[in-house]
């Protein structure tokens, strides 16, 4: 059988399937998190002419964390997440999924069906298409041909679309299309496409960029209902939201293409080298 991947912008099909009806209990085969961690960095470097955009960097996630990672720009966010995901190919190091899948052996179609989800700044959903549908496009399930005509949702998939739209706060929006939501509701209906695929690890970078207030602060408490279903990784210049979800998790500082600091919101906040490289006085 095959599945619909988010990878990048796109959808791509592949391997697998899983119907199961509570989002982040899907478990990729040969992903073991025995050790408590699921995402390993050590020692990457990645260079651009000679730039390193990643100086040794080495950090862990563990299962069900929510992680954030803050620096100022050019320190390196987007190339990390462009590693995990495969996007970009380090120089030196390693990265693993678990204790036993190497990230840097696989492409970004691979990393995709292991278990990572990412999503980027600026959302992409299928504009034309309703909530329903988007949530409905992005389901695991045979995409082929010959079966996709055929297909008819059952109750159970019916009930696990109902469950995302309720938890991405897009209630009542189900038939209205994708195009007419506000900015934040499009994010919403983003990482409820993520949630369809029933990733083991998501990454974010900047997902209240451009929101307002409210919506920030709305995706903040979905964030929070998410920690220890799925293990996440927020990259995000917005300090208030940062520490709404850090709450007692931590925080790593990145500078340089290295952790500058790792600590709970407060100890970054305190730290003399933060405050000079990224938070000012």
């Amino acid at each position: 059988m095959s599945e619909v991947v988010k990878a990048g912008e796109k959808y791509v099909s592949g391997d697998h399937a899983d119907y199961g009806v509570s989002y982040g209990r899907f478990k990729p085969d040969g992903v073991d998190t025995s050790h408590g961690a699921i995402l390993y960095l050590d020692d990457i470097t990645v260079s651009f002419d000679g730039f390193k955009a990643l100086n040794k960097l080495t950090l862990d996630i563990s299962v069900g964390e929510l992680r954030c990672i803050i620096g100022p720009n050019g320190a390196g966010k987007t190339t990390m997440m462009d590693v995990i995901t495969g996007k970009t190919k380090p120089g030196s190091g390693t990265v693993f999924f678990g204790q036993s899948i190497d990230l840097s052996k696989m492409n970004e179609v691979q990393i995709a069906h292991a278990g990572i989800g990412r999503k980027f700044q600026r959302p992409t959903v299928f504009e034309q298409h309703s909530v329903f549908e988007n949530l409905e496009l992005a389901m695991k399930m045979d995409k082929r041909v010959r079966p996709s005509l055929f297909f008819r949702l059952n109750s159970e998939q019916r009930d696990k679309i109902d469950e995302i739209i309720r938890l991405i706060r897009l209630n009542g929006q189900e038939t209205r299309q994708a195009g007419l939501l506000s900015h934040g509701q499009k994010q919403w209906l983003e990482i409820g496409m993520l949630l369809m695929q029933e990733p083991e690890l998501i990454l974010l970078d900047e997902p209240v960029a451009g929101m307002s207030d409210a919506e920030t602060a709305r995706t903040a408490e979905l964030l929070n209902e998410l920690r220890g279903k799925h293990s996440i990784m927020v990259v995000e210049h917005d300090m208030g939201f940062v520490t709404e979800i850090a709450q007692q998790g931590k925080v790593t500082v990145l500078h340089e293409g290295s952790v500058l600091a790792e600590g709970t919101m407060q100890q970054v906040q305190a730290d003399e080298r933060v405050i000079e490289v990224y938070l000012g006085r």
